[in-house]
């Protein structure tokens, strides 16, 4: 069967195999120096066997701009945090993260698909909060935080341990850095998630329907944990969700998507209030009667 884009994440520290496009002439020396938007996705196409999943999708988001993913299961939303996350190739297209290629790579004057060096290297400003948890159940809440920062930055475990520390108040959990994911409600765990994520200090956060795991008396803690985050920090959040009240609250922009297309973009007043397309107005209408 072909995967869809809701398929469960793989782990967060796997690596994708090469990219299959053909390579493609670079642009001109000078024309990505960061000055342009933070992600770019040019022609992206990505399938599975016969599965269509994006066609062609062009689409920006500026540094400091919150973007939220909206539309149906399947519709190609998880898979472009996926592609970001390297967690997937593209089959088509080129990626771009602060005006570097990420699914590709510059060879003279051509770009040639990416190895995993240069990925992981240009993947180094990006966190993700996945649909599960992905916390290793064997080291405490401490570990699960700082091992990263400590192996990949080569932030000392002091410094380490400060921010852990730090991020762990931000979230509400300062009493809980010495216990283990399975002591912990699964709302905590997702919070110590987001946490784990902001050590590594991205200038990219994707939010991979971040409360679907979750009871539903749980959901709201973690929402607030990320509207304070969005409130007070300048990060660029990339959101897939079905918390329509969240998107609306936190978006600088919302992206209706159908069939690995965008259908309609706009602020959320907009999006939410007078949708333009029949088929924005039929997604909101069967989400919001489900709720």
């Amino acid at each position: 069967m072909p995967q869809s884009d809701d398929t469960a994440p793989r782990a967060e520290t796997e690596a994708a195999g090469a990219p299959a496009a053909a390579p493609e002439p670079a642009p001109a020396a000078g024309a990505h120096d960061g000055d342009g938007p933070l992600i770019r996705f040019e022609r992206v196409v990505k399938r599975f066997g016969d599965n269509v999943v994006l066609r062609e999708l062009d689409f920006n988001v500026e540094a400091g701009e919150r973007v939220t993913l909206i539309g149906p299961s399947g519709s190609g939303k998880t898979t472009i945090l996926r592609l970001l996350m390297t967690l997937e190739t593209v089959n088509g297209g080129v990626i771009w993260v602060n005006g570097d290629p990420l699914s590709h790579m510059r060879k003279g004057e051509r770009l040639v698909p990416a190895n995993e060096r240069h990925q992981r290297q240009v993947r180094r400003k990006i966190g993700m909060v996945f649909q599960q948890f992905n916390l290793f159940p064997n080291m405490s809440v401490r570990r699960n935080i700082t091992e990263a920062p400590v192996h990949s930055l080569g932030v000392s475990r002091e410094e380490a341990d400060q921010r852990a520390e730090e991020l762990l108040e931000m979230v509400g959990l300062g009493d809980k850095i010495d216990e283990h994911p399975t002591r912990l409600s699964g709302g905590q765990q997702q919070r110590v998630a987001i946490a784990r994520a902001l050590a590594m200090r991205p200038e990219i956060l994707l939010l991979d329907e971040v409360t679907s795991a979750l009871d539903p008396e749980l959901v709201a803690g973690v929402l607030d944990v990320l509207r304070e985050i969005a409130r007070t920090t300048d990060i660029t959040m990339l959101a897939v969700t079905h918390e329509m009240g969240f998107a609306r609250d936190v978006s600088h922009r919302v992206l209706m998507f159908d069939e690995g297309q965008i259908v309609e973009e706009g602020p959320p007043e907009q999006i939410f209030g007078e949708p333009r397309e029949e088929r924005t107005r039929s997604f909101l209408h069967a989400v919001l009667e489900s709720g």
